[in-house]
């Protein structure tokens, strides 16, 4: 019996193709069976969520595993994950974050996957470079412990039914702008910058516009604490401006994950950085709203544009109770057949060089048009910091989300903060 958590159910009818092994040793259907459960990332588009269930039902069925699928919003993955560690109940596989997954993968807690990953990639054209080095665990795990399946990244969403009336039909391409921009149309019940400030995925945003301006984590050492600096203070000036004009939607320092979804949704904000799962939600849900809305790179600060790939990937805990069925689970799950209807519905640019022909980057979505240029051209995780256990660990606990509250929340002065800042992140960078 097929089992789900936290999902609709539908026909596990859909894409049983056969089945990709796993082990360099091809294992045949009567070798797996028994159970399995897999936490999916829950992503801002049902039918995506829906068709990802659906495929694992339907594989299987057809290899005789007794599934359950949990799909889990993935701002709370942390969370969750650490949970389960603490209490020993990981799922079987699993989506994750990288920073979560080189974090984990120091400690010993996810399997090698280097032989998938070399048969997806050889037979898809080959990996992107970028995903390739940005995913490469090897360094802390001795292997490779996760399986790219798609690479977001922030782009700026904007209302053009209200900016074109006040004067600004191009995008905003500096965040000074943005600001200027935002002000102008902020007018109850809309604000103009829905950005999130709060202890999740999204408020790490910040961290690079923090980067924009000049700031860092740490030096290039990969290990030296930079935070305090003019730099950071010159993007805590640009926050503070922001706030005190009152751009900010009410609630932004504590959204959940979906918190930048619903504010533009709902129409209470006039521009976000989302990585295009809104803009798929209005497509579908207000067409009206999805006409008027236009999709932007990320704006430069005064020293650099920073815009962030973040790669998802796939992995096996090492206390898998079906080891053998999660790893050919995971690399079905690469196929094109899947991947191909999964990535027009979903909010994730491509991994694969092959992946380019498939029809959801075809150059008709301008969403995909988005991600992909990201996935070619964005800025590697991190940069210009060292990504590192420190910077993921630092990311993961959200470290700039809680310096940005301390200003615009709790009124702290810049130096404050700063220092609150940099203590965390010396105990941090300390570990490794």
């Amino acid at each position: 019996m097929m089992k789900r958590v936290n999902g609709p159910m539908r026909s596990a009818g859909l894409l049983t193709t056969a089945l990709c092994l796993s082990l360099a040793a091809p294992l045949s259907a009567q070798d797996l069976g028994g159970e399995l459960t897999y936490w999916g990332g829950l992503i801002f588009s049902e039918e995506a969520n829906n068709m990802l269930v659906a495929e694992i039902e339907a594989w299987g069925e057809a290899n005789g595993v007794d599934v359950t699928v949990e799909m889990i919003n993935q701002n709370e993955t942390v969370q969750r994950v650490s949970a389960a560690v603490e209490a020993g109940t990981m799922p079987d596989a699993l989506d994750i974050g990288l920073d979560l997954l080189v974090n984990l993968s120091a400690q010993g807690l996810f399997l090698p996957v280097d032989d998938i990953f070399a048969r997806v990639g050889e037979a898809q054209g080959g990996w992107y470079p970028s995903v390739a080095a940005a995913t490469d665990t090897t360094a802390v795990a001795g292997a490779r412990t996760g399986i790219p399946f798609g690479v977001t990244g922030n782009m700026i969403l904007r209302r053009t039914d209200l900016l074109e009336p006040a004067g600004f039909a191009a995008p905003p391409t500096t965040w000074a702008e943005a600001v200027d921009m935002a002000a102008a149309v902020t007018a109850s019940p809309v604000s103009g910058l829905g950005f999130a400030l709060s202890n999740v995925g999204d408020g790490n945003m910040q961290i690079a516009v923090l980067q924009s301006y000049g700031g860092r984590l740490a030096g290039d050492d990969g290990r030296t604490v930079a935070i305090d600096s003019p730099e950071t203070r010159a993007y805590l000036g640009w926050l503070k401006d922001a706030w005190d004009r009152g751009v900010f939607p009410p609630g932004v320092a504590t959204w959940d994950g979906g918190g930048d979804n619903q504010a533009y949704l709902s129409g209470q904000a006039a521009m976000i950085a989302n990585t295009g799962s809104v803009g798929i939600a209005a497509r579908n849900d207000d067409p009206e709203l999805f006409e008027v809305t236009a999709f932007s790179a990320l704006p430069s600060g005064p020293v650099m544009q920073v815009s962030p790939v973040g790669p998802n990937l796939r992995a096996i805990p090492a206390t898998s109770g079906n080891p053998d069925a999660a790893r050919a689970l995971i690399e079905h799950l690469s196929n094109p057949d899947f991947l191909g209807q999964y990535y027009a519905v979903a909010i994730y640019g491509p991994v694969l060089v092959g992946q380019e022909s498939l029809s959801a980057f075809d150059g008709s979505s301008l969403i995909h048009a988005g991600l992909l240029d990201l996935a070619r051209n964005g800025t590697a995780p991190g940069f210009p910091d060292v990504y590192n256990q420190g910077f993921a660990e630092a990311s993961s606990t959200f470290v700039i989300p809680r310096m940005a509250q301390r200003i615009v929340i709790d009124g702290w002065e810049f130096d404050a903060a700063i220092e609150e800042a940099a203590a965390s992140l010396e105990a941090i960078y300390a570990k490794y």
